[in-house]
């Protein structure tokens, strides 16, 4: 029976990845390297040929480099924010994604439905480890801007951080990496993000792009190929 269960779950996700579509903003940049989703990692388990890496590999890997300056990506790496997305949908462009397109919907995600957001294990996992590490942590969102916003406050009170910088809204763009220059100019070192173009981003900055999984539920389709640039991907954190 839980078998079935599982069987008819993953079908459904898939039909939601396969038919719903793509709100993808960056410019596309070929795979190098066939992918996988977090529907196949479900699916097949970590036996997946992927650069896995753990929270404890990245601690390791960086246990004779000084402080330095980290980067988070907010939407499905650190916080599961489907909830806000659903609701402007629900609200702006029932069954399409014209919302993404309307100042109403950003200011009502970035100045009161962030509180239905829900924090990833993942990012207290990473968050934690950096702050012990004394890194500078920074978060650069592809989300547009709004005059106001409580995501800042809400990140700094969710993960507990002591040196909280405002978080930069780098908005979108379909033909330029609008991440890229904020990541050069805080010269951060590592770049966490669960689209292909958190990791471009990331390597056209001088950074490493590191990849969080994001969760097979989430309302932003469709659900990536985690490693076609031969980036690491992070053990389980589509949770």
């Amino acid at each position: 029976m839980k078998t079935k269960l599982l069987t008819l779950a993953l079908s459904s996700l898939m039909a939601c990845a396969f038919v719903s579509t793509s709100v993808q903003a960056d410019p596309k940049t070929p795979g190098t390297e066939t992918g996988y989703s977090s529907i196949d990692v479900m699916q097949k388990g970590e036996s997946v040929p992927l650069n896995w890496i753990s929270v404890e590999g990245i601690k390791a890997s960086l246990a004779d480099k000084p402080p330095m300056a980290v980067g988070f990506d907010i939407d499905d790496t650190v916080l599961f924010s489907s909830p806000g997305f659903n609701r402007g949908q629900q609200v702006f462009s029932p069954n399409g994604y014209s919302y993404l397109q309307s100042q109403q919907f950003w200011d009502k995600m970035n100045c009161s439905w962030e509180a239905f957001s829900l924090p990833k294990t993942i990012g207290q996992k990473l968050i934690t480890m950096h702050q012990e590490r004394g890194d500078d942590i920074y978060f650069i969102t592809g989300r547009t801007g709004s005059d106001c916003e409580i995501t800042t406050q809400y990140l700094k009170d969710t993960f507990g951080i002591a040196n909280m910088h405002k978080v930069i809204f780098a908005g979108s763009s379909k033909t330029v990496y609008t991440k890229t220059p904020f990541i050069k100019e805080h010269n951060i070192k590592l770049y966490y993000g669960d689209s292909d173009g958190d990791i471009i981003s990331a390597r056209d900055a001088g950074a490493e792009g590191i990849r969080i999984m994001r969760a097979a539920n989430s309302s932003y389709k469709a659900i990536p190929k985690n490693g076609i640039y031969g980036e690491k991907v992070v053990k389980d954190s589509q949770y």
